[in-house]
C-alpha cells in the first residue's frame, strides 16, 4: 500500500484521505491518467455515471495489477436516475460499466430539491448497502437542510458528503453539522479549478514550504481531515498532487489560507441545481 492515511467512515470502513478524481477528462481520455494516478501510488478513484468515463475506470483497474481489497472506488447515481427503482438499475449500470462485482462507496450526486425523490433514493442507498455490494454509502452536494431531512426521515446517516469546498468557500457551518453527526467532510474541485493557484497568498506559502500552490492548498485540506479529489490528466501534475505528505502547514498559515474564504462558488448552488 502507499503512504495515504485512511479515514474510518461511520460504518467502519477506511477511505483514503487523499484520492483521484476523474470530473471532466474527456471521453477516451480517461483510462491513461487513471493508470498513472494508480503507478502512481493513488487507490482511491473516483468518477460517477454522468461522467461517461466508468467503463474506462474500470480498464485502468482491470490492467492495474492491484488486487481489489487494495482499492477504494466510488460513483454516483445522477439526477435522472433517483427513486428507488431507476437507482437500482443505474446502479447496477454503473457496476457492469466499471467491471466490478462492488465498490466502495456510492453517493446521490446532487439532492435536485425541486424534484423530491432524494430521501426515495436514499432509501435505496441503504438496500444496496444491505446488500454489500456498496460497502458506504452517502451523498454529495447535500446542504445541511438536505441532511438533516434525510436523518430525520430514515435514521440512516450519511458516511460521507462530497461538496464543492476549498479556501475560496471553506463551508465552516456545513463541516461542523458533519462534525456533530459522524459525516466525513469530501472536497470536490479543492484547487477551485486552479482559480486559487495565483493567489499571492497561496503563492507566499508555496514559497515558503519550497512547494507548489496546490501543494500547499491540497495539504491545508488533509490538515483540517477532509478527504480530498484533485483531478489532473499531466503525469507530472499528478504525481506532483500526491507528493503533499512530506511538510506540515502551522496554524498560521492554516489560518491564511481559510482567511480567503468569500463565499465564492465554481458550481453550481446545490439548492437550484437540476431544477
Amino acid at each position: 500500500m502507499t503512504n495515504v492515511p485512511s479515514i474510518t467512515l461511520n460504518n467502519g470502513v477506511e477511505i483514503p484521505q487523499l484520492g483521484f478524481g476523474v470530473f471532466l477528462v474527456p471521453v477516451g481520455e480517461t483510462e491513461a491518467p487513471v493508470a498513472t494516478a494508480l503507478e502512481t501510488g493513488y487507490r482511491h478513484i473516483d468518477t460517477a455515471r454522468i461522467y461517461d468515463n466508468e467503463q474506462e475506470v474500470g480498464a485502468a483497474i482491470a490492467t492495474s495489477g492491484i488486487a481489489r481489497d487494495d482499492l477504494f472506488v466510488a460513483t454516483k447515481v445522477w439526477n435522472d436516475d433517483q427513486g428507488r427503482d431507476a437507482t437500482l438499475a443505474a446502479f447496477d449500470a454503473s457496476l457492469s460499466r466499471l467491471g466490478l462485482d462492488h465498490v466502495d462507496l456510492y453517493l446521490i450526486h446532487w439532492p435536485v430539491p425541486s424534484a423530491d425523490r432524494y430521501v426515495e433514493t436514499w432509501k435505496a442507498l441503504q438496500e444496496i448497502n444491505a446488500s454489500g455490494r456498496a460497502r458506504a454509502v452517502g451523498v454529495s452536494n447535500f446542504q445541511i437542510s438536505h441532511l438533516r431531512r434525510l436523518i430525520d426521515e430514515t435514521g440512516f446517516v450519511p458516511a460521507i458528503n462530497q461538496v464543492e469546498l476549498h479556501p475560496n468557500l471553506t463551508q465552516e457551518p456545513l463541516r461542523a453539522f458533519h462534525a456533530e453527526h459522524g459525516i466525513v467532510t469530501e472536497a470536490w474541485s479543492p484547487l477551485a479549478r486552479g482559480a486559487l493557484l495565483e493567489d499571492p497568498a497561496v503563492g507566499k506559502l508555496a514559497a515558503k514550504h519550497g512547494k507548489s500552490p496546490a501543494q500547499v492548498i491540497l495539504r491545508w485540506h488533509l490538515q483540517l481531515g477532509n478527504v480530498v479529489i484533485p483531478k489532473s490528466v499531466t503525469p507530472a501534475r499528478i504525481a506532483e498532487n500526491f507528493d503533499v505528505f512530506g511538510f506540515e502547514l502551522d496554524a498560521d498559515d492554516m489560518a491564511a489560507l481559510s482567511a480567503l474564504d468569500n463565499g465564492t462558488r465554481i458550481g453550481p448552488n446545490p439548492d437550484e441545481f437540476g431544477a
